[in-house]
């Protein structure tokens, strides 16, 4: 048995039973809400290590779930839905969603996609940093997961600041989005190289200014460096 507790926010009662039935045979603990506000009430409730959280929900969609849950937990969260349009996998992985599972799912896939999400967050909360990463107006602690612009704190999800220690700390090199999948997110992850995109994305959005002495740089056919100018 574990102690690992998944939340499933799902209203289909044969999608969310299977997910409940499946992980409770596998040795999770595993909690089912059927609305986007019933979902958030158990996330602060429960305490889930990972959540699995369909996208057309009534009274609050999971969009909007997954938007409320990052703004005071970096707990995974693994979209299950229907929508299979790029547009919507991009817009999951930029409100903070570790990943996403297309409906039909195989559900040996999405428990392997589970195992892996599950055991990157367990590989980074017992990682130890004890230098921080200071180019000007930035500071970078993977010890303490704090990144400071101007010496000042900035929120940011635990990925993209694993994301930006990793070519800030390989300064000047250009890695490919194959390469930054297997040094940031784990070679066994199941997603594709948009998710390096959209990180990327992000972080350009927060860094934007801080600084004309260093840059996230893309290589264009190639991929991305943290750059430092002149």
């Amino acid at each position: 048995m574990t102690d690992t507790k998944i939340l499933v926010i799902e209203d289909d009662p044969s999608t969310s039973d299977l997910l409940k039935m499946y992980f409770e045979n596998e040795g999770y603990d595993v909690k089912v809400a059927t609305d986007g506000v019933e979902g958030l009430s158990y996330f602060k409730l429960f305490s889930p290590d990972l959540v699995l959280l369909d996208i057309m929900l009534p009274k609050k969609d999971g969009w909007q779930v997954c938007r409320e849950i990052r703004e005071i937990s970096s707990k995974p969260i693994i979209m299950v839905t229907a929508k299979s349009d790029v547009f919507d996998k991009v817009l999951g992985l930029e409100l903070g969603a570790d990943d996403f599972v297309v409906k039909p799912f195989d559900i040996k896939e999405l428990s392997a996609r589970v195992k892996a999400v599950l055991r990157r967050c367990q590989a980074n909360t017992h990682q130890s940093d004890e230098e921080v990463i200071k180019f000007e107006n930035i500071e970078i602690s993977l010890q303490k997961y704090e990144l400071k612009l101007r010496g000042k704190s900035v929120d940011i999800p635990p990925k993209e600041l694993e994301l930006l220690y990793f070519l800030a700390s390989h300064y000047n090199r250009v890695f490919t989005r194959d390469q930054l999948l297997d040094k940031v997110w784990g070679f066994d992850y199941l997603g594709d190289s948009r998710t390096v995109d959209v990180h990327v994305k992000r972080l350009r959005e927060k860094l934007e200014g801080v600084s004309d002495k260093w840059v996230l740089k893309t290589v264009w056919g190639v991929g991305y460096k943290f750059d430092l100018v002149g």
